[in-house]
């Protein structure tokens, strides 16, 4: 086994040869270590026929599998940077990642691949498919290799991963992670959260996103843990599947679909030791429903795509509704002025500003965006408003920017606003974030019409389905006479909140 990849080694390579169990199916195939190592060996082979090297990105959109989860595990065998895009972006979104990403090779759905080659011929991509069962053309290269490949070495400071992320204003970001940062936080929340070989984690998230690959994935990886492997979000399957695990992690949603089932009951739990909720806030009513129902605590944490974990809830001791907890151990985390920079004392509200191993290297080709945010002694400014209490518990209050957050996805809300300004009648658009007991936050799209002209909603709504993916569309228009303003022109998106949020 090489020692010279501390990523590959530090998930995979320390259980090469093993034939502990790693992914189970919701019919109880098992796949060892053994066998997912050697299928992401062939993977690794596939990834270097087809002429990457160390550095470049490989573009990644796949609905979830454990090939899909192989490719993951192959892209860091051979030190390649993995770049997870979200299974509901259209063509169009698409674009934009690739080129901005300079990706070398895009892998999709069979069903995308007419879509997506004239965009790859015209960025000089290559493009290779990986369907849901497995199959495609990625997996028909890699079965003409052997079971073995030479590990390539990286360093902790090399690149292992890009994720995009979105701020209110400005383009997608793509935040660099390096093997260093995904190591420290893998390493942490083993640890912390108190994983062993004998759990067995309730795995329904997406690997697309930050929460159920490099949280999720990699926690269970280190811990040389098992996982029951869902392809995605099913209740029945969660209800059926509980008494066969230890522990959880999901977004809100999960939870408030979980209470509003009546299978699920103390009894369901009883083999349970650990569920954990993040990606959106927790509303207080589901802690506290909750722990009435199954007699268990929620853990809530606090997380970001730059940072992976920053706070998290303590295993022993109170886990604190409405708050995120401590930061991790190596984290520290102050409360800022967001005008001057200075801390602030413990009670007052202000930014979150982080700095650790976790945090990411910067924005891919934005140097004077990662400079406004990433301070020279290595403390990242989150952009989210938060207070610490007087026994250290961190609570999130609110986003300086109105980056929307539902379902544990990031919305970008002047992307919709765009297409919201270019429908027929309309003269101006605000996009919202209101409250919502299952995904965290609906988007709400508020419409002025022009003068004399009439809106239709559903011709709104309809009209965003082929250029939004499904998670950024408005659940709701409003149409109102005038958008409210301050002095200096600037749309008070916190009122229409306040008018909306019910």
């Amino acid at each position: 086994m090489s020692m010279a990849n501390p990523l590959y080694d530090t998930l995979f390579g320390r259980h090469e040869g093993r034939d502990t169990p790693f992914l189970i199916s919701r019919e109880g195939r098992v796949t060892s270590h053994a066998e997912f190592l050697a299928l992401a060996a062939r993977i690794a082979h596939a990834l270097v026929d087809a002429g990457l090297k160390p550095g470049d990105r490989v573009a990644v959109q796949v609905e979830k599998s454990q090939q899909a989860l192989a490719l993951y595990a192959a892209c860091v065998r051979a030190g390649l940077v993995f770049l997870p895009l979200n299974t509901a972006y259209t063509v169009e979104e698409l674009s934009y990642f690739i080129e901005d990403s300079g990706a070398r090779l895009v892998i999709c759905d069979p069903a995308r691949e007419d879509g997506l080659a004239p965009l790859c011929d015209r960025l000089g991509a290559q493009i290779l498919t990986l369907g849901a069962d497995g199959h495609g053309g990625l997996m028909a290269q890699a079965a003409r290799h052997e079971d073995r490949f030479e590990t390539v070495p990286r360093d902790e400071d090399d690149l292992a991963a890009f994720l995009y992320t979105s701020g209110t204003t400005g383009r997608s970001k793509g935040a660099m992670l390096t093997q260093g940062n995904l190591i420290s936080n893998a390493v942490t929340l083993v640890e912390h959260w108190r994983f062993t070989e004998d759990d067995v984690l309730l795995h329904a998230l997406p690997i697309f996103h930050t929460h159920g690959l490099f949280v999720a994935t990699n926690v269970i990886a280190v811990a040389g843990a098992s996982m029951i492997f869902l392809p995605k979000f099913d209740l029945d399957a969660l209800i059926e599947l509980m008494p066969r695990a230890t522990s959880m992690m999901g977004v809100p949603t999960f939870y408030t679909r979980l209470l509003g089932d009546a299978r699920f009951t103390r009894e369901l739990t009883e083999n349970m030791r650990l569920f954990i909720s993040g990606s959106a806030p927790l509303l207080a009513e589901t802690h506290v429903e909750f722990e009435k129902r199954t007699g268990h605590r929620i853990l809530e944490r606090y997380g970001m795509t730059e940072t992976n974990m920053n706070t998290s809830n303590p295993y022993d001791g109170e886990r604190r509704a409405g708050t995120v907890g401590f930061p991790l151990p190596g984290v520290e985390l102050k409360i800022t002025d967001r005008e001057t920079g200075e801390e602030l004392p413990r009670g007052e509200v202000g930014l979150i500003e982080v700095r650790g191993p976790n945090v990411f290297k910067g924005y891919w080709q934005m140097p004077e965006k990662t400079k406004a945010e990433l301070r020279e002694d290595g403390f990242f400014i989150t952009g989210d408003l938060g207070r610490i209490d007087e026994d250290g518990y961190v609570s999130i209050v609110g986003r300086d920017k109105d980056l929307i957050i539902s379902g544990g996805y990031n919305i970008y809300p002047k992307e919709i606003e765009l297409l919201l300004d270019e429908q027929p009648g309309v003269l101006e658009s605000a996009v919202i974030g209101v409250k919502d007991a299952d995904f965290g936050e609906s988007v709400v799209g508020v419409l002025v019409p022009r003068p004399g002209a009439e809106i239709d909603p559903e011709a709104v709504m309809a009209a965003m389905q082929g250029s939004l993916a499904r998670f950024k569309q408005p659940r709701r228009i409003e149409i109102v006479e005038e958008l409210p303003r301050n002095t200096m022109g600037k749309v008070q998106k916190a009122l229409l909140r306040e008018r909306f949020g019910g």
